[in-house]
């Protein structure tokens, strides 16, 4: 049977393009459907997480010793900090524009990081050398979404409208799920809250989920690499030395044996 040809491929676009249906809403066959209070809430809470999680590695002090006259100021954790909140409060927004839309995805599960299964089988064609025909041009075809930008957009509004909650949970109930703290309990109280109990299960071949992983990887890889090369310096540099690895540190040059005395007397002195 023989290949399809670039006109059969482009029969695929409308079916690769035609957004996935989320829970019957009356607007889901829209081309642009903004998200829910509900998504950009759980979305929000998963960075905060994540944020908090990356800075609690650090075992930094803060000395806040600066600024008392008698010095009797105490250091605090950075851990336990308002710097450590400022700076993860101040940054989460804009974390979520590293999200895209994945269109053949259900539900919340459309907003994920890495490319779309539809934008990679597009650009698959197009490398193939098949003309797709769009209306959004090939050089925007990676750039921020409509729905990705209005999540990041109700996000700054969210922050600073619920900064106080966030806090309390910073404080004091950090054992406490944080999408069920902010979200469940406080943004969305009274409110549909579905999406937060959605969750992707990643298919083979994922091409998000698989750009996940290969990110990780590259990042144990980079480390590996750098080890090696310090491994090897060091042995060039050893190698160069005129006195190699084994004479550091020889008996002779420090002195425990005595170098051997040429003889006092003549062969003649023996006869």
């Amino acid at each position: 049977m023989a290949e399809p040809g670039p006109a059969a491929c482009l029969l695929l676009l409308p079916l690769l393009l035609s957004p996935a249906p989320a829970g019957g809403a009356a607007d889901d066959t829209e081309w642009v459907r903004l998200p829910s209070k509900c998504e950009v809430c759980k979305y929000v809470a998963v960075e905060l997480k994540s944020a908090f999680e990356e800075t609690g590695k650090t075992k930094e002090v803060i000395d806040t010793k600066y600024g008392f006259l008698d010095g009797k100021g105490s250091g605090i954790k950075y851990t336990q900090s308002d710097i450590r909140l400022i700076e993860v409060t101040e940054t989460i927004c804009k974390r979520l524009l590293d999200y895209n839309l994945h269109k053949e995805r259900t539900g919340s599960n459309r907003f994920a990081k890495g490319m779309s299964e539809t934008f990679e089988t597009l650009h698959n064609l197009v490398h193939k050398g098949v003309k797709v025909v769009m209306d959004i041009p090939y050089e925007l075809w990676n750039e921020t979404s409509a729905e990705v930008a209005d999540l990041k957009k109700q996000c700054d509004v969210l922050v600073e409208e619920f900064e106080d909650v966030i806090e309390d949970w910073y404080r004091h109930h950090q054992k406490e799920d944080l999408a069920q703290f902010l979200c469940a309990n406080h943004v969305l109280k009274g409110k549909d809250t579905s999406c937060l109990a959605e969750q992707w299960s990643s298919k083979k071949g994922d091409v998000a989920t698989a750009g996940e992983r290969a990110k990780k990887k590259s990042g144990k890889n980079k480390k590996t690499a750098e080890r090696k090369k310090k491994n090897k310096k060091e042995m060039a540099e050893e190698a160069k030395s005129p006195l190699g690895p084994s004479a550091e540190g020889s008996p002779e040059e420090e002195g425990d044996i005595q170098p051997k005395a040429p003889f006092a007397h003549s062969p003649a002195d023996e006869l």
